[in-house]
């Protein structure tokens, strides 16, 4: 190890040491994942011991009320490890060192922040989908990774900051949420993509409206959804549950087309938890049936929009002066 950490250094007139920013934890968290741990349960008593944090401010809790300043902070320093490709997550709470996180660490940088993060394409990605508006606010609570000092130094107002905050939490969430998505079983796969239609509208929510094609001769067809009660018109969907790098191509949208010709159908939603390749999002402009394609990306946030998966942890009220009240 070439690097240790020097907690009197930080200590003020008091002697007191603050939790530190999650940027300031990224060095030790990362060291801690490379010396063994497995989880940020695991990597809190080594930040706790390396700046010298007493039991009393370890056991701060955020305005929430359900997790500590020391937690979070650990948790979203190693969350900005991982979009960096220096941490990887093979499984729900394990996480391991990469060869690349085990490369920077032996460069002995004095400190690991976003600004080091910034040279992996994977977190400029990251920080460049975080920060992009998605499709309507979903009202995501702002995170603690913005301290009072950071939003005073910043040209953004106090709503700005919120909202930005909430975009990155939402970029995490979402993928968070397609790794667990990625775990599920076919058929458990097929059956969420039919509530998330359902939680959109489609089919009106009633139970009949919605049917699972059997798992052998569907013919490309994994759900259906009718959006009369008669059944007249209805929406035919496939559903594809893909690692990130195995995109969907042509021959993929060919047979689903293919399939909707058979049943007559001219609508179809083909969903999958990787992407398209551009043949085959040029194919879809080209056939009479109209498809909606809905890549990994676009699923997450549609169930975190239309909170199929997801629960409201904690939720944050903007108030201002009701002039109508004070009207004479």
């Amino acid at each position: 190890m070439c690097w240790a950490w020097n907690a009197s250094a930080r200590r003020g007139d008091s002697g007191r040491v603050a939790i530190p920013d999650y940027e300031s934890l990224m060095r030790t968290v990362l060291q801690a994942f490379a010396d063994g741990a497995r989880n940020v349960s695991e990597v809190l008593p080594t930040v706790q011991s390396q700046f010298e944090i007493t039991d009393e401010e370890a056991a701060e809790l955020l305005p929430s009320g359900r997790v500590t300043i020391i937690a979070s902070r650990v948790h979203w320093a190693r969350t900005y490890l991982s979009k960096a490709d220096l941490l990887t997550s093979p499984k729900r709470n394990l996480h391991v060192i990469t060869q690349r996180g085990r490369e920077l660490l032996q460069q002995c940088p004095d400190r690991i922040d976003n600004e080091v993060l910034t040279q992996f394409d994977g977190f400029k990605t990251w920080k460049e989908r975080s920060q992009a508006p998605a499709d309507g606010d979903t009202g995501l609570p702002v995170n603690d990774t913005l301290s009072k000092s950071s939003i005073n130094k910043t040209s953004l107002t106090p709503e700005e900051v919120i909202a930005t905050a909430a975009r990155t939490i939402e970029a995490e969430l979402s993928d968070a949420l397609l790794q667990e998505v990625l775990g599920l079983s076919p058929t458990r796969f097929e059956r969420l993509i039919l509530d998330l239609l359902r939680a959109m509208g489609y089919g009106g929510g009633a139970d009949s409206m919605y049917r699972e094609t059997a798992q052998s001769g569907d013919g490309g067809i994994d759900g259906i959804i009718d959006e009369d009660a008669l059944g007249l018109d209805a929406v035919y969907i496939q559903a594809k549950r893909y690692a990130p790098e195995n995109k969907i191509g042509r021959e993929a949208l060919q047979a689903f087309i293919g399939s909707l010709t058979g049943e007559g159908a001219s609508k179809g939603v083909f969903v999958t938890t990787s992407d398209f390749s551009k043949p085959a999002r040029d194919y879809v402009h080209r056939v009479q049936q109209r498809v909606v394609l809905i890549n990994g990306d676009r699923l997450a946030r549609l169930m975190i929009a239309h909170e199929v998966g997801v629960r409201a942890r904690q939720v944050y009220v903007i108030r201002s002066v009701d002039e109508d009240y004070f009207a004479e």
